[in-house]
């Protein structure tokens, strides 16, 4: 991306000689603050690499083996800049797509503040990926990992997150004994009327929702005159909770129980997902 910027000053053939540093160790101009702003041109404000390839050992011939396709390129045809850019701004977008998000098992941290930065990672990308949603996905398929943990594998039934609960004959996006559970970003008054719903058919409806979510499920459900028969939980602790107790409080004991939540959620996602950078990838902390 950096070498295609600098290029388009240089005339074809392009001499890769003129794009050294002056001892010859590196090439000229890379850099983790060039990138970004090269970046940042087309709205992409995520990081890609906080050296930009100045410091990699194979800059120099990756720089020279671009510079032979693109002369070779250039004899025939002239080449089009900005169609270079777009290319390399797909490929840039493709790893981001397919990156992974990473929880860090950090002991100073709390469970909260460790859920919470995978949340606001899903929140970031969302921004950047417009129609994808990514946080609601992650919220079903954690809820899911921690009920296989709860009732044992095999024994709750998952779906896409793309499938909808009437369509595929489910009360709720978990139907587990006489509770329907719901996973939402947002509570919406057709989701209370489908709350509504579920106590007409003898079942119990339980919200598990984002934190600013819970205040406004509550308000819905008063409107509709449920309000005391329907449960709204914030999703965060709705985890949180069960680590601990799962955890039986101790440190060793909630980081074994995380490292499951996400293998279980990540097993989830190879399923019943075709978007491989919703899995989480654990790190260790301090």
């Amino acid at each position: 991306m950096q070498l295609s910027r600098a290029f388009q000053g240089a005339e074809v053939p392009i001499n890769p000689n003129d794009f050294l540093a002056d001892r010859g160790g590196q090439v000229k101009g890379l850099g983790g603050p060039n990138l970004k702003k090269i970046l940042l041109g087309y709205g992409i404000d995520r990081p890609l690499s906080s050296e930009g390839g100045r410091t990699s050992r194979g800059s120099i011939d990756n720089m020279r083996a671009y510079v032979e396709f693109l002369n070779d390129y250039g004899s025939f045809a002239p080449i089009d800049w900005d169609e270079v850019e777009q290319f390399w701004i797909g490929k840039i977008q493709d790893y981001f797509d397919a990156t992974p998000f990473t929880l860090s098992l950090d002991a100073s941290q709390s469970i909260k503040t460790i859920i919470r930065d995978v949340t606001e990672q899903a929140v970031k990308r969302q921004r950047l990926v417009t129609g994808v949603k990514y946080l609601g996905t992650i919220m079903q398929h954690l809820v899911g990992a921690k009920l296989d943990m709860v009732m044992g594998a095999g024994t709750i039934t998952h779906n896409s997150s793309s499938n909808n609960d009437q369509e595929h004959g489910r009360t709720g996006d978990f139907d587990i004994g006489d509770v329907s559970i719901h996973v939402t970003t947002r509570p919406s008054e057709a989701l209370l009327i489908k709350c509504r719903e579920n106590l007409a058919a003898n079942r119990k409806p339980l919200i598990v929702t984002i934190d600013n979510g819970v205040g406004l499920a509550s308000d819905l459900a008063n409107e509709l005159g449920i309000e005391e028969r329907v449960e709204v939980i914030d999703f965060i602790q709705f985890i949180v909770a069960n680590i601990h107790e799962r955890g039986l409080f101790d440190r060793t004991g909630r980081h074994s129980r995380i490292e499951e939540l996400i293998e279980r959620y990540n097993s989830i996602i190879d399923r019943f997902e075709t978007d491989p950078s919703l899995k989480i990838e654990v790190a260790a902390g301090r």
